[in-house]
């Protein structure tokens, strides 16, 4: 509005103008106001330090590794030299011997030759299936006209082609090595000479799932009854859907379930009202009082720690990273020291962590929730130290899970929900046998021919 509109304004419509304008101002300021706080958070986030797999929970293959500098070529000396070891017991043995000397000719004989340089050849001979035909022969009984047959032979009953030490291979390719069912139909033609469909594989893997899955059951009872349990989980796609696979592991078992909910209820349902003296776990609140009382995984802590000091706390974080790493110090130490020694120390890293936490509130955000979350979860810090049977990290845990990340990653996960099923129990089959000095292959073979999983040594 020009000067000239403004003159020609009754006293009335000037003052309702002002009224007007002033009540834009005051908005106007509300929303300035507002995009300032705005502007100061978002700079805040540009100034805070990106989270990696060192200073989170962020997982490695997620990670950006920087190129190592380039190192000059140090001059090999020598030093002696290293063969591979003979076999014990070679299946043929070939003497290569001369009969005369390749310069002049001169007969040789075995005392000229006392000298052995003896080497191992090692291939593979051809692979190809033991393919067993049974005719069982049937006809009509002359004396009672009725039909009759002769009964299968022990362990080759009619129906699928496939014998459990096939299947038990099959199942180990996929689960273990991460082979789809399309590559595993190449694999098996080419290497052993088998012609299989991708339709009988997901048939074996379906009539192995009754066996694997009661295999699995006393694993999760074992672990269910254990004093200390640790548990993670990672996530996993079935159907087209994000579930979760969570492992919960003893020091005599280890368990598999794929759920679709991340949610503490999965643990609560497996426990079935048992309740294990010690929790193992990282700082999920969905991790939350399953034990009588919990471990705090102190590698998970020691990345909040770094993030702490990256974001720019160099009081609190800074110590407290280095009494987490005297912990961790004294647990790597502590078979070899006594029991009396082991109070010793957990008294000293109370005492020391008093002192941290009786300061004041340190500064940055990362740092002051760190600081308060220690001050709550303080007695979850050292319980390892003078109990021997419970571990500083769940590191077991996330070893647990590898193998199934990377599955994930090569496969793309499940179609169905018996897919998971039957995967979640053949991994605990595995993880378990391991335990017990059993490899992948004995263990699922174990499991499908009926046979216990957990074998005392």
């Amino acid at each position: 509005m020009n000067r000239a509109a403004l003159l020609s304004l009754s006293h009335d419509d000037l003052i309702a103008l002002i009224l007007a304008q002033h009540t834009q101002i005051e908005a106007q300021s509300r929303q300035i106001s507002g995009l300032t706080a705005r502007i100061a958070e978002l700079e805040a986030r540009l100034a805070a330090p990106d989270k990696t797999p060192g200073n989170s929970s962020i997982p490695p293959s997620k990670g950006q590794k920087s190129n190592l500098p380039d190192r000059p070529k140090k001059p090999r000396g020598g030093r002696p030299g290293a063969a591979r070891a003979l076999a014990e017991h070679p299946d043929r043995i070939i003497e290569a011997t001369l009969a005369a000397c390749p310069h002049c000719a001169h007969s040789l004989g075995p005392a000229d030759l006392p000298e052995i340089h003896a080497y191992d050849h090692i291939d593979l001979p051809p692979l190809r299936p033991i393919v067993t035909r049974i005719n069982r022969h049937r006809g009509v009984c002359p004396c009672c006209r009725k039909r009759v047959a002769a009964a299968a032979p022990e362990g080759f009953d009619p129906g699928s082609p496939f014998g459990p030490g096939l299947s038990a291979l099959i199942i180990h390719l996929h689960v273990t090595q991460a082979i789809s069912f399309q590559r595993l139909v190449g694999l098996m033609a080419e290497v052993f000479g088998v012609t299989i469909s991708e339709g009988a594989i997901a048939n074996i893997l379906a009539r192995a799932q009754a066996p694997l899955v009661g295999a699995a059951e006393p694993l999760a009872q074992a672990v269910r009854t254990s004093p200390v349990v640790g548990s993670d989980e990672t996530s996993a796609r079935v159907g087209g859907k994000t579930w979760w696979q969570w492992v919960l592991l003893s020091s005599t078992a280890v368990y598999h379930v794929i759920v679709d909910t991340r949610a503490a209820g999965v643990v609560t349902d497996f426990l079935s009202g048992a309740q294990p003296e010690v929790w193992v776990a990282d700082r999920y609140a969905g991790q939350l009082g399953l034990g009588a009382v919990r471990q705090m995984c102190l590698a998970h802590l020691l990345r909040d720690t770094n993030y702490a000091i990256e974001e720019g706390c160099n009081g609190f974080a800074l110590e407290f990273k280095w009494l987490l790493l005297r912990a961790i110090s004294i647990g790597r130490r502590r078979p070899g020291l006594k029991d009396s020694t082991l109070r010793q120390y957990h008294a000293d890293l109370e005492r020391r962590l008093d002192r941290l936490l009786s300061r004041q509130r340190p500064g940055t955000p990362a740092s002051r929730r760190l600081f308060k979350a220690m001050r709550r979860d303080r007695d979850d810090l050292f319980r390892f130290i003078c109990r021997r049977d419970v571990p500083f990290t769940n590191n077991a845990c996330e070893r647990a899970l590898r193998p199934s990340v990377i599955f994930r990653k090569v496969t793309g996960c499940f179609r169905s929900k018996w897919g998971a099923e039957v995967y979640a129990a053949a991994a605990s089959v595995i993880a378990t046998g391991r335990l017990y000095g059993l490899t992948a292959l004995q263990a699922i073979a174990n499991a499908l021919a009926g046979k216990p999983v957990m074998i005392p040594p």
